[in-house]
């Protein structure tokens, strides 16, 4: 059995050692052919073209998703985590340390053992865990503004909770309506999850909409305005395993296959953590049963 390893050496977590380290995981149960992405979007090219029985990525949550916008339908595929959050696969119940998530994913490979997942998809682009219209997505941008490390690599989590209190706190906590829901109502941003947690803060699991599963559609929250006193209340649920479901004020759709947004003025779309630029509409789609995940 051949699989072919994906590596993103500008990921925070990735070092020559680990790739090492899961080269032999990866080695025990099949032929590894490890390939080294050099640019942004270079992933999606390397899965396309991608010849063996599975394919493995140690990557962070941007190099995840790009190999879910390029994978040859049915092909197997593990998520070695490899950045600062590594949402996807800590959400498809894998550990944090890298080399154990490889021991399990060389397990499941093995063993034939996969598992089928929806993914999610905005204006074409498909995504793995969530994607959002305005503050999560500004937030993203502001933190990709940081630039990168001397040795290339993103901040980590302080300058995510740093940028986000700046957001907040340039707002004065206070977001008003700025987009349309179709069919549902107005809403100062949208977030949509196609799974549980959305994200992650460090260790901390936030769960914005923790009715959310990677078998079903998508699930969408949208507060349709944010008050300087509402935010504690927002923190909490999201903090507690709550979400916001439930709470008043708030558009709420589960399971569902088709989103359409219309915004005031061009707000920024994000995918998985990505950067996808402003939009004045987007269009959210579920995409049942799309991909085949060792786990």
């Amino acid at each position: 059995m051949e699989v072919a390893l994906i590596v993103n050496p500008f990921a925070s977590g990735v070092t020559d050692a680990r790739i090492h380290a899961v080269e032999e995981e990866l080695g025990r149960v099949a032929l590894v052919h490890t390939v080294v992405t050099e640019r942004a979007g270079h992933a999606t090219e390397l899965a396309a073209a991608a010849t063996a029985e599975a394919l493995v990525v140690f990557s962070g949550d941007g190099g995840f998703n790009e190999v879910l916008n390029g994978a040859p339908a049915g092909l197997p595929l593990g998520f070695v985590p490899g950045g600062g959050t590594s949402v996807l696969p800590r959400a498809l119940g894998l550990p944090r340390d890298p080399v154990a998530a490889t021991r399990q994913v060389a397990d499941a490979l093995a063993a034939g053992r996969t598992r089928t997942i929806s993914l999610g998809r905005v204006n074409g682009r498909r995504f793995g865990f969530s994607a959002g219209i305005g503050l999560d997505a500004e937030l993203v941008r502001r933190v990709d503004e940081l630039g990168r490390r001397a040795d290339g690599k993103r901040p980590g989590d302080l300058a995510y909770v740093a940028a986000a209190a700046r957001l907040v706190a340039g707002r004065r906590g206070s977001f008003a309506p700025a987009l349309e829901v179709q069919g549902l109502g107005r809403a100062a941003f949208a977030l949509v999850a196609n799974a549980d947690p959305y994200t992650y803060a460090g260790r901390v699991p936030i769960h914005v909409a923790p009715e959310a599963r990677f078998e079903l559609g998508l699930d969408l929250v949208a507060p349709e305005q944010v008050r300087p006193w509402g935010l504690p209340r927002l923190l909490r649920y999201v903090f507690a395993g709550r979400g916001q479901v439930g709470a008043p004020g708030l558009l709420y759709a589960h399971d569902v296959d088709r989103i359409e947004v219309v915004c005031d003025r061009p707000l920024p779309l994000q995918a998985d953590g990505e950067d996808l630029g402003d939009v004045e509409t987007a269009v959210f789609e579920a995409e049942r049963e799309a991909a085949n995940v060792l786990v």
